[in-house]
């Protein structure tokens, strides 16, 4: 597997599997969206492992990862679909190698762990899982200078939001891989059985439940929203589009009543389309912003 060979596997990865943020990502510079692919396509491929119903043994796949990925954080030579891009993309940026293991570590627990009790439980699960590959994602969307610290948070946040916004959209499929991400303490507070997450329609009692949780995804939202004025200009449209249309799949679950249990719910093409769009032209001038000033420098 050569790097190029590497980063084109992680692209397809993200093409297939991560729709709504592949098509943010295309507003990035294009030097820029190969490293994004890659660590998408790390998160994915262990994500996978973990997630396999054929594999003889998950936990071992994901241990010899883990033994592959500090190898060659220590300087081996990586093997494999998705490790080449991947290291070399956290060689290029500095990210930070203890993201990569807190992520690998939320992995293994979705091996064992099938519930959480409170809230706070679920967030460090999430601390490791979204929130990681957003913190990890931060050094390739570059923080204006002076603000990689501060921009931290807000990244963090993000990631929560995501996670949070996947898991009221996916709560059936999750069920019946065996797992529930939805806090028990809530489950018990709204009078909802893990049970009821198995059905084919949402309960009264289920559809208060997710709306409660929808509005901690949007307290996330809020609290994400100010990192994006912290990163350059040309990172900008990419982070508001993934910003826009994960947001449009809790716009669309609060649409339908939080029906999340009879189908997938997804934002309509037209709409996906026209949030691109928004960010097209500003994507556009900021590349040609950044370009000005590289010809002035030169």
């Amino acid at each position: 597997m050569t790097l190029t060979a590497s980063y084109e596997h992680c692209r397809r990865l993200h093409a297939r599997h991560g729709r709504s943020y592949y098509l943010a990502t295309r507003l990035l510079p294009r030097w820029k969206r190969r490293h994004v692919h890659a660590l998408y396509g790390f998160a994915r491929y262990a994500d996978e492992l973990v997630d396999s119903f054929t594999a003889a043994d998950p936990s071992g796949a994901l241990d010899a990862l883990a033994d592959d990925v500090e190898a060659g954080l220590a300087g081996a030579r990586a093997g494999g679909p998705v490790l080449p891009a991947f290291l070399h993309t956290v060689q290029a940026f500095g990210i930070d190698h203890d993201d990569i293991r807190l992520f690998l570590a939320s992995m293994r627990a979705d091996l064992s762990v099938t519930r959480y009790e409170t809230y706070d439980d679920l967030l460090g699960y999430m601390a490791g899982s979204a929130v990681a590959i957003g913190t990890m994602m931060l050094p390739v969307l570059e923080p204006l200078p002076g603000r990689e610290a501060s921009a931290r948070e807000p990244a963090r946040q993000l990631g929560l939001a995501f996670q949070l916004t996947n898991f009221l959209r996916d709560v059936g499929e999750d069920y019946v891989r065996g797992r529930v991400y939805l806090p028990l303490e809530d489950m018990d507070k709204f009078g909802v059985s893990p049970d009821e997450l198995g059905a084919r329609r949402t309960s009264p009692a289920l559809r208060e439940l997710l709306a409660f949780e929808a509005g901690r995804a949007r307290d996330h939202y809020r609290a994400a929203a100010p990192g994006i004025g912290m990163l350059v200009a040309s990172s900008r449209p990419c982070l508001r589009a993934a910003f826009d249309l994960y947001g449009g799949i809790l716009d669309e679950i609060e649409r339908r009543g939080f029906e999340v249990l009879e189908e997938r719910v997804r934002v309509p093409r037209l709409h996906r389309a026209a949030l691109f769009a928004r960010q097209l032209l500003a994507s556009a001038e900021a590349g040609r912003a950044e370009l000005r000033v590289s010809m002035e420098l030169s």
